[in-house]
């Protein structure tokens, strides 16, 4: 289950105000072709899609061909690419769905510019200008932050995505870290972040870089499901025992949280709703053009799983225990002392 927020006064469900699977085609100048754009790039290796990213897919296809329209499928990631320019030149689509949002993305600004029908599936910048709907990330990370600490951690070590997706803009990369940051800081502690390739050899990596910088960790909040394996590879391999010596939280799909030993501790991104929502929002933007464009927040409650437990300091590394300070004996006459 999942919070969810929504501007502006029609409410954040589909129920508020937004036209009925029934109304589409009635609406002088919706449906005109039948058809939605999806534009979204492979962020697997080798431009391929993630299990994550076919689960989105499939959502909106479906929900999509519930409304009574088809989806066009495009990999764009730029303006620049020719899949992109025909889609504008040659309106194959009534309006577009846009994911993968970078925090500078010229998709964006050029959809917006052009006047073309589109929302989106994340946020950015210009996020007031459309409809979108989105995770909470930075809330999220924070969440998994207080968690930790609720169990007595305080070397809390943070495993976002991978240095190309970060340094190329993905907003979601960006929120998870300040949200991160601003709960460390909020709760005086030190905040340790890295970027992280999004395969098991990345995991493995990244958690000898954890314990190389501070021995003394005891903690990852994790957004790199891809990763999860190798952390937990690592961490055996360091003698760390899940949740016995080191506990591990995160945002995960379902299937990559349940297939780690012990399973993770993990707020979940809800793909089904996300997409649901994302079509609903690009189908009242077709039949409602001059209506304020509607923005859903979900806020997934993080799922107790296996993975976290009370802290234990790591051996060796707690302080040297303070000594009592014994006030000084005066000398008597006569003592040897």
């Amino acid at each position: 289950m999942s919070g969810r927020t929504g501007e502006p006064g029609t409410g954040a469900g589909t129920g508020g105000g937004g036209p009925g699977r029934e109304d589409v085609a009635s609406v002088p100048g919706g449906g005109r072709t039948h058809t939605l754009g999806l534009l979204y790039p492979p962020a697997g290796r080798g431009r391929h899609y993630t299990a994550m990213q076919l689960d989105f897919i499939g959502g909106v296809a479906e929900t999509a061909t519930e409304y009574g329209y088809d989806l066009l499928l495009s990999p764009s990631e730029s303006e620049n690419e020719p899949s992109f320019q025909r889609i504008l030149a040659e309106r194959p689509v009534d309006g577009l769905i846009v994911m993968e949002i970078r925090r500078d993305d010229d998709r964006v600004e050029h959809l917006a510019k052009a006047g073309f029908p589109f929302v989106t599936i994340g946020r950015n910048r210009r996020a007031e200008e459309t409809g979108w709907v989105d995770v909470d990330f930075a809330g999220l990370a924070g969440s998994c932050v207080q968690h930790l600490v609720d169990l007595g951690h305080s070397r809390i070590a943070f495993v976002n995505r991978s240095a190309q997706l970060f340094e190329s803009g993905y907003g979601f990369a960006h929120l998870a870290l300040e949200g991160y940051t601003e709960a460390m800081g909020r709760l005086e502690l030190t905040p340790h972040a890295y970027l992280c390739d999004d395969d098991i050899a990345g995991g493995e990596a990244v958690l000898e870089r954890i314990l190389r910088d501070d021995p003394a960790t005891t903690s990852i909040v994790t957004m790199n499901e891809a990763a999860l394996g190798g952390l937990y590879r690592g961490l055996t391999r360091h003698g760390r025992a899940v949740p016995r010596d080191f506990s591990v939280v995160g945002v995960a799909a379902g299937r990559w949280a349940e297939q780690v030993t012990p399973e993770l501790t993990a707020a979940e991104i809800p793909a089904a709703e996300m997409s649901r929502v994302g079509v609903e929002l690009m189908v009242e933007r077709l039949t409602s053009p001059g209506a304020p464009p509607r923005h859903v927040l979900l806020k997934p409650l993080i799922s107790l799983r296996a993975s976290t437990g009370r802290c234990r300091a790591v051996p060796g590394t707690e302080p040297e225990p303070a000594l009592p300070d014994f006030p000084d004996i005066p000398d008597f006459p006569g003592s040897d002392f």
